[in-house]
């Protein structure tokens, strides 16, 4: 079924590439890598975090590809408390509102902070953007998402089970004299049929850019899956190097 299902997806994303050729030639390129961390040493011990984040997109008049990876590893007093893996994989299409567009996601993620072994997502849906300007940008979008998990509950005991969770996010962006820039993306993706089976997932950023492609940067991310009981809250701090082209 996940086989079928990421089949699917890459079929659609190669077949709205085709389309969208029919409407610009012009392809524009982003690439994005993020490092950022913490470190905390006193007497009595020391812990660690560090948070690494590459994007790139491709876009197009009428489609964009977006691919994601991140990588969180932390640890305190030498016992580990974070070793966490994500990767996406989606794509916009856009109608003739370029306001309005359909999405749709792949997703792969392990982590040991949330006591997840695999877990993959992969749905489609639709967005709008509520405001669109130059500096400013807020975007609703949803959809069902298929999910895959194997999972660790309490007292160790494995959890291997499939649902289809309804996906809401709000994201948005806002630059301040091109200098500064928020950003951020929050999640809510609550099972259709059970009601405690919930998963919050919000990452939050503030940049201060010193030149065109680099920036420092504040992060704020927060993740809870409910049906596990867990959760976790990452700040931390560094660097941020992106290249339009």
């Amino acid at each position: 079924m996940i086989i079928r299902i990421c089949l699917f997806l890459w079929i659609g994303v190669l077949c709205s590439l085709n389309v969208a050729a029919q409407f610009s030639d012009s392809v524009h390129y982003y690439a994005k890598y993020s490092s950022t961390g913490s470190i905390n040493q006193t007497n009595d011990g020391r812990s660690y975090l560090l948070n690494n984040v590459a994007a790139f997109k491709i876009s197009k008049k009428k489609i964009v590809l977006n691919a994601d990876a991140g990588y969180v590893y932390g640890a305190q007093n030498s016992e580990q408390t974070n070793n966490d893996v994500t990767a996406s994989l989606n794509f916009n299409l856009y109608a003739g509102n370029r306001r309005f567009f359909y999405w749709g996601l792949a997703t792969y993620d392990r982590s040991y902070s949330l006591k997840i072994n695999n877990r993959f997502q992969g749905g489609a849906g639709v967005a709008y953007d509520v405001i669109r300007t130059p500096t400013a940008v807020l975007n609703i979008s949803d959809g069902p998402l298929f999910e895959h998990s194997d999972l660790i509950l309490e007292d160790t005991i494995p959890d291997k089970y499939q649902t289809v969770r309804n996906s809401l996010r709000v994201y948005y962006k806002w630059t301040i004299k091109s200098i500064i820039v928020l950003e951020g993306s929050q999640f809510w993706q609550q099972s259709f049929t059970k009601q405690n089976d919930y998963i919050l997932k919000s990452v939050n950023s503030v940049s201060v850019k010193l030149r065109s492609w680099l920036a420092i940067t504040a992060a704020l991310n927060y993740n809870r899956l409910n049906r596990t009981g867990r959760e976790n809250l990452l700040v931390n701090y560094g660097i941020t190097m992106e290249k339009y082209f």
